[in-house]
Order: C-alpha cells, then sequence, then structure tokens
C-alpha cells in the first residue's frame, strides 16, 4: 500500500505583512522537509493573508504577492508545497500554487467563490472554471488533485471531478472563518465528500484574528473511506504531519462516485513517482487526533485569540477597560486577561452617586483575583459640572434619561483620556443582546478601539463567566457578579429588566430575528408572545443607526452585527 506524509501547515498570517508570512511559510516548509514529507498544504490566500480585501484592487500589492511566492518557490527541494496566492493574467484568481524544485509547477484557481455573511469573493476574483482546466500532480506515483475551501462543500464541485478523472487525494486549502460548533460541521461534510468520491482529503486552515473574523484552524485529514486520520488544534499554529493511505485496489479505479465509467481524465503534471521514504520504508506516522473542544471553551478561546491578533497586528499592547462590577465588564477583562496578560490590562472604576458599594467591591475583587491594574476615578465632579452647566437649558423638564447617557458618556471620556494619555486601547464592554436592542449609550459607553462581546448574547455571557470559575477551579469571578440582577446603575435602583425585557425572554427572540432572519410574523407563529415580539423587532430596527457607529468585534455567531447582517438604516418594513 502507498502511504504519502504530508504536512497540514496551520499557519497564523497578518494581511498584507508579505514578508512576515513568506518566513512562515519557510519556516513551516523546512518543517515539512525535514520530516520527510511529500507534500506540505498551507491556508488559503497563506501569502497575502485572508482576506486581503481591497488590498487586490491596489496593482502593486497583487505584484509583491507574486514576488513573494517566487521567492518562496525558489527555496523549495523535494517536499511539494501547496500554497495559497493572488494570482492576475486578465483577471484575479484565489489560487494555490504547487511548488517543488525551485519553481511554480501549476496553479489551480478557485473555483466556487463564495459572496454571503462576511464573504465578498465575487467583488474581487474571477472563478476559475474557464480560466484553466483541472489538473492533476502525480506525487510518489499518487494523483493528488487541489481545491481551495468552498470548493469541497459543493457535492458535485471540483472534487467530485478530479475523484472521477482518478484523484486518490485531495489537497484543499482554506480560510474558514470561526463559528461555535462549525468544526464538527466541517468534519462531517468533508468525511461525506471523501467517502463519496472515494478520494481522501487533507483540509488545512487557517489560524489566528483578522478584525472582526476569527480562524480556529482545526485542520485534519481524512482516508478515502471517511476516517479521520488526524486532527491539528484549534486556535494555535501548528504543524500536524499524518501518512495518509492509498489502498491498492483503490488506486486501481476506473469508476467515478456515480458508478460511471469516465473517460475524462485530466491533464496530470509528473512530479514524482515514488514517495519520498519508499527507499527506507518506515511504520506509518501515528498522527495526533486533538480532541475537540467543549462548546464554553472554544467560544472563549475565539474571543481570547481574536482580541490578542487584533491588539497586537495592530500594535496595541495594552488595554483598558471600564469595571463597573457587572458581568459584561467582568467577562471583558477575564477575556483581555489571557489574551494579553494581567501586566497589559487596566481596569477602571468610574463610580457615580448611583454606584452601589457591591458593584465596586466586586470590581476590586476581580481586578485583585485576575492580578491587573486597578484604579478608581470618579466621574462625580464631571456630572455634577454638566447637571450644573445644562441647569438653565433644562429647568422644568424631566431630564432623567439624559442624565443617565451623561453620566456614560463622562466614563467614556475618561477611557479614552487614558487611551490618549498612555497608548492603551479602549476595550468596549457592551454584548449582542445590548447592541441588538440598543440599550447602550452612543458615544458613551459604545466608545473604544474593541468590542470583543458584541456578537455574545447576554445568556452567553453568564455561561462564560461560569466556565472561567470551572476551567480555573476556583472564583476568579466573584459569585455575587453572577448572581446579582443586571444593572446600568445610572439612576437609583435600576435594573436592566425596568427597560428589557427579561434576557430569559429577549434572547431566545433575537436569535431567531436577527441570526434566524425570521420575520415578526414567524416568530409569533413559533409561539412568541405577539406584544412581545413586536416590541423588541422594534427596538433592533431603530437601533441600527448607532450599532453603525459601534466599534469591531470578534464574529462568533451564525450572523453577526456589522459586515455579516447588512440591513439599511432607513427602512419601513416590519414583517
Amino acid at each position: 500500500m502507498t502511504v504519502l506524509r504530508v504536512a497540514l501547515a496551520q499557519l497564523n498570517p497578518t494581511v498584507g505583512d508579505l514578508d512576515g508570512n513568506l518566513a512562515k511559510l519557510m519556516e513551516a516548509y523546512g518543517q515539512a522537509e525535514r520530516a520527510g514529507c511529500d507534500i506540505v498544504a498551507f491556508p488559503e490566500l497563506s501569502v497575502t493573508g485572508y482576506p486581503p480585501e481591497d488590498l487586490v484592487m491596489k496593482p502593486g500589492f497583487v505584484a509583491d504577492n507574486r514576488v513573494a511566492l517566487d521567492t518562496f518557490a525558489a527555496a523549495t527541494g523535494e517536499c511539494v508545497a501547496v500554497v495559497g496566492f493572488v494570482d492576475q493574467d486578465r483577471d484575479l484568481y484565489n489560487a494555490a500554487a504547487v511548488c517543488v524544485g525551485g519553481e511554480v509547477v501549476g496553479v489551480y484557481h478557485k473555483r466556487l467563490l463564495p459572496n454571503t455573511t462576511v464573504f465578498d469573493e465575487q467583488r474581487y476574483f474571477t472563478a476559475g472554471y474557464d480560466s484553466d482546466p483541472l489538473e492533476l500532480f502525480v506525487i510518489g506515483g499518487v494523483k493528488v488533485g487541489v481545491s481551495i475551501c468552498e470548493d469541497i462543500w459543493s457535492p458535485t464541485g471540483p472534487l467530485a471531478e478530479q475523484a472521477a478523472a482518478g484523484a486518490e487525494i485531495n489537497i484543499n486549502i482554506n480560510g474558514s472563518p470561526f463559528r461555535v460548533e462549525k468544526d464538527l460541521v466541517r468534519e462531517q461534510l468533508v468525511s461525506m465528500r471523501a467517502a463519496d468520491s472515494h478520494c481522501a482529503v487533507v483540509y488545512v486552515n487557517q489560524v489566528g484574528g483578522q478584525d472582526e473574523l476569527v480562524f480556529d484552524g482545526g485542520s485534519f485529514a481524512v482516508d478515502h473511506k471517511g476516517t479521520l486520520l488526524a486532527r491539528s488544534p484549534q486556535f494555535v499554529e501548528d504543524i500536524t504531519i499524518v501518512d495518509v493511505p492509498v489502498p491498492p485496489v483503490y488506486r486501481k479505479r476506473l469508476l467515478d462516485p456515480r458508478g460511471r465509467v469516465t473517460n475524462a481524465l485530466l491533464p496530470t503534471i509528473e512530479i514524482s513517482s515514488e514517495p519520498r521514504r519508499a527507499a527506507a520504508p518506515t511504520e506509518p506516522l501515528l498522527a495526533p487526533i486533538t480532541e475537540p473542544l467543549s462548546s464554553d471553551q472554544e467560544l472563549y478561546d475565539a474571543l481570547v485569540l481574536g482580541t490578542r491578533d487584533y491588539c497586537q497586528k495592530n500594535g496595541f499592547s495594552d488595554v483598558v477597560i471600564g469595571l463597573s462590577g457587572g458581568i459584561d465588564s467582568t467577562i471583558v477583562a477575564c477575556i483581555a486577561t489571557d489574551a494579553l496578560g494581567p501586566g497589559h490590562v487596566h481596569g477602571v472604576s468610574m463610580p457615580s452617586r448611583y454606584s452601589s458599594d457591591h458593584s465596586k467591591s466586586d470590581a476590586a475583587k476581580l481586578a485583585a483575583n485576575l492580578g491587573i491594574d486597578y484604579r478608581t476615578i470618579s466621574i462625580e465632579p464631571a456630572f455634577a459640572a454638566y447637571q450644573e452647566m445644562l441647569s438653565d437649558a433644562f429647568e422644568g423638564r424631566d431630564v432623567g434619561l439624559t442624565y443617565e447617557n451623561i453620566q456614560s458618556r463622562c466614563r467614556g471620556q475618561l477611557l479614552m483620556a487614558l487611551s490618549n494619555e498612555f497608548g492603551w486601547m479602549v476595550l468596549t464592554t457592551g454584548n449582542k443582546s445590548e447592541m441588538a436592542v440598543g440599550y447602550f449609550t452612543i458615544y458613551g459607553d459604545s466608545v473604544g478601539g474593541y468590542a470583543m462581546i458584541k456578537d455574545v448574547l447576554k445568556l452567553r455571557v453568564y455561561e462564560l463567566c461560569r466556565y472561567v470559575n470551572e476551567a480555573a477551579g476556583r472564583e476568579v469571578i466573584p459569585v455575587d457578579v453572577i448572581t446579582k440582577p443586571p444593572s446600568a446603575e445610572l439612576r437609583p435602583d435600576q435594573r436592566d429588566d425596568d427597560s428589557l425585557p427579561p434576557y430569559d425572554v429577549l434572547d431566545p427572540i433575537l436569535e431567531l430575528y436577527v441570526e434566524q432572519d425570521r420575520t415578526a410574523g414567524e416568530i409569533i407563529e413559533l409561539g412568541h408572545d405577539e406584544v412581545m415580539v413586536r416590541r423588541i423587532t422594534r427596538l433592533v430596527d431603530i437601533a441600527e443607526y448607532k450599532r453603525r457607529q459601534c466599534p469591531p468585534g470578534v464574529i462568533v455567531s451564525a450572523k453577526a452585527f456589522g459586515r455579516d447582517r447588512r440591513l439599511p438604516i432607513t427602512h419601513s418594513y416590519r414583517g
């Protein structure tokens, strides 16, 4: 039985850092070459980083990306490398280069270009159907096909065509963003594709944060029956080496996956007739199969990685957080500490006359448990000054809500002052439930550079806080933070449920309306109270203008506000 040794190089590139990305490619290639690998596969667009967006509109960028690819190819030896880059002739292509022996010996252009949710590939690239024929590469005597990300999701896509023409292994390179439990969906789908086509698949995914996207890695390989051979860990750079078996019986296959004899053989490029280790055969390598993470852990780790990369790739070493003693700022502080280290996180308590003693003590206790910098700056002098300045203008009016918002904006100004003076990035602490219904102060608690939990519903925030304590085996987060009723503390005895429906009512309706795109009428038909549904969906609609002015944050759900969910600010449809 022939066995090909393949390296899954799960890397964390930086978009536009061509030199830095090239260095990562070179280092990983060296490891694969020394390990006697026949093939090393890198993520989608790994030369440029994914997604490069409008950078590909710059001819100079595209030209420089090609120079970086050629530099990499010139350094290749016996191990074949499959590496993602932007190709250009009359059009632009999301491409994979097959490099070996110091040159690029073949190029594959992505066939299926996603143009939904966070993807805009049809804005930039031309599909490869008409640009070039599919090719197979004979590596170690085995016919190998190449595909890119979305290509493998279609049952009639390039994998089926390549397998019908004799491909025995398919190298599928990816930039597949994270969402909760998506790794299981990927594995199930790829296993089904492999079994249907009788073709082993090596699935290599990018890892790391890029603006609002976070890529979880989780690369894996399955054999021609869909059986899992190897799985890389999530959220870390990794090189997994796996020996992929190609049984002799399968190698003689002449039928396509539907049982019909195929005469449409694809062009082949001969690279090598025997595996690199054929002269000195060894027992097949036992590749690692990393256990999948729990739902809470993978969500938490995604937020940590997304925050870390956003800060570090944009040159911020430190962050500052308004610590209120509430559940949201608490989880943000925990994530930031794990992302950057306690010495780089600064918590600020900004009490007013309405701040409760337990909130101030909870914030102080959390900071001590995390080991982060903690200071107190009262907003009371500024708040009192605003009241005095506005007293004549507001005479005779009930200005309760206005004064609540002024307190929030005082806090925002203080945080931005600290950011300006010390270079710390402000982390906004609002969650998805609040952002959905506009329960935040524009230019107040919404100011900042990154909103890490903007795509996490309130009930999920509570689950993450409980996970932090369970994972630590101790009370990192004071139990009072988790059990006390949530409150903005901007007026006496204020509670969130004075202004909002209870979160166990609100969040399920938001999931249906925001993440599943159900209309209000459809949600009512599912059994939810009509008055409540109409109220909540109206709040979501009229808050669109506020959300547009909020900072970016990690996308973790099926549909997030921003580039994922694009509704007009001005519209009158209520469903």
